[in-house]
């Protein structure tokens, strides 16, 4: 039987990597293939939950359609559980690899599901609250007593849904890519916002204001940010001891993001290395180390054996806050995580090889980089002076705090806060548990086990 099971997903995968194929050159048959796929979900969601009854003390959490346990859906539910006013609640989380995370379970009213539509879906019918940071599948819908709250993943440099211009997007046209946008502004009760340069990118990227929803954004900071302003020094230690980094070296964190052009069937979206590591090595190896992180869309083959003590391979770390807190510089693109590391004013580089093409054909963006507070280079054989001017001649400037008043002046420890007053305003909460070793790094009970059969496409 097992034998079986193994062969079924391998033949799945492989008629699955065959209609990516033809659907990329066939735009028709790809429209016409998910409009059959998604009436099939469709119909047999709403036969499955028709007659459930959402439960008003039931939420369910997901981040990054599964695979983490972080950003803003962790920062709310640890907010949550350590308050009394919520002690007798039940919160269900959702994951791709459910052994890793069954330690939340410790938590009494804390339930582990599998990512398995089966599975997951009559917990969502059974929950008022969904509390995600990625789009929930086109065919789940929540009924009109349920509230949807869409916490995205980033204040956005790169233009989104309605205001891209122009796409090279691999899987989706312009047209399919706003489709998706109108569906995810029509589900959700509230979309969080950090800022009000945020709030008014989201109005026009999930056109609200055409529709009449624009006071679905819900603009209190991002409640994955408190840690950073609220972490120890101690804590520094700890996640540095838990990643396995010497004292005695400063930390490089690279976090470039996916490019939409970059994408192979059956695999997903691939990333193009454009850093020769090898002479990082040497002219840096006896002072830095580098954690590296690839986008969580990105399947990369990059081998870190070959650096191993001096690259770190940190995709799968949960909660990238660990992260930018040890890290004494971040080197980035167009990935929005300076947005948050600009919160701890330290030094950030940016490394844009493919500057011209991404701004004029991937995407485009939404302001001019020359805001951005750091150093932008586009050439290779930069980086390694560059680094070390960033580092050596760093200053929080003018520039910098103009920068982190426009985009994070929300950003003060107390987000999570502002969010369930606003999510939840029939609970006054009057008090709050100290319970910081929540926020540390837990070890996995076991290596991520294989997520095939994860419930349909979000």
């Amino acid at each position: 039987m097992k034998e079986y099971k193994i062969l079924c997903r391998k033949i799945k995968k492989v008629i699955k990597r065959m209609i990516g194929l033809y659907g990329k050159n066939h735009p028709g048959f790809r429209k016409s293939w998910k409009k059959m796929i998604y009436l099939k979900r469709r119909m047999q969601y709403v036969s499955c939950t028709r007659k459930i009854m959402p439960d008003s003390t039931t939420v369910v959490f997901q981040s990054f359609n599964g695979k983490t346990y972080g950003c803003s859906p962790k920062a709310i539910y640890e907010y949550m559980i350590s308050h009394k006013e919520f002690e007798d609640w039940n919160y269900i989380w959702i994951f791709r690899d459910v052994a890793k995370y069954k330690y939340l379970e410790q938590n009494p009213h804390t339930r582990v599901i599998p990512k398995i539509a089966r599975i997951y879906e009559e917990e969502l019918a059974h929950a008022k609250y969904w509390i995600t940071n990625y789009r929930v599948p086109d065919h789940i819908w929540p009924k009109e007593n349920q509230v949807y709250v869409q916490c995205w993943h980033g204040t956005p440099l790169k233009r989104l849904g309605y205001d891209l211009q122009t796409s090279e997007n691999a899987i989706d046209s312009i047209a399919d890519i706003r489709e998706k946008y109108d569906m995810d502004a029509k589900k959700f009760k509230y979309i969080l916002s950090p800022s009000a340069f945020a709030s008014e990118k989201f109005t026009s990227a999930w056109n609200l204001k055409a529709s009449g929803m624009e006071d679905k954004v819900m603009e209190v900071g991002y409640p994955r940010n408190d840690f950073l302003l609220n972490y120890k020094a101690d804590d520094l230690k700890k996640i540095k001891e838990f990643i396995g980094i010497p004292e005695d070296k400063k930390v490089i964190l690279y976090a470039p993001t996916w490019r939409d052009n970059q994408h192979e069937a059956g695999v997903g979206f691939t990333y193009d290395l454009n850093v020769d590591f090898e002479r990082l090595r040497r002219e840096l190896g006896d002072e830095y180390v580098i954690l590296f992180r690839v986008h969580y869309l990105v399947a990369s083959s990059f081998s870190f054996r070959d650096f191993e003590g001096f690259i770190y391979n940190v995709s799968n770390y949960d909660d990238i806050n660990h992260l930018y807190l040890i890290a004494d510089l971040l080197i980035t693109d167009y990935s929005s995580v300076f947005f948050d590391y600009g919160i701890l004013k330290k030094p950030m580089l940016f490394y844009m090889y493919d500057l011209d093409d991404y701004k004029d054909s991937i995407r485009g963006f939404y302001f001019g980089i020359d805001r951005l507070p750091g150093r932008i280079i586009t050439e290779e054989e930069e980086l390694p002076d560059a680094i070390r001017d960033s580092m050596e001649n760093f200053c929080y400037d003018e520039k910098y705090r103009e920068f982190n008043e426009l985009f994070s002046h929300l950003e003060d420890g107390n987000a999570s806060a502002r969010f369930v007053a606003t999510v939840f305003p029939e609970i006054t909460v009057t008090s709050r548990a100290q319970e910081r070793e929540l926020m540390l790094p837990k070890k996995p009970v076991q290596e991520p086990a294989d997520d095939e059969n994860s419930g349909g496409e979000a």
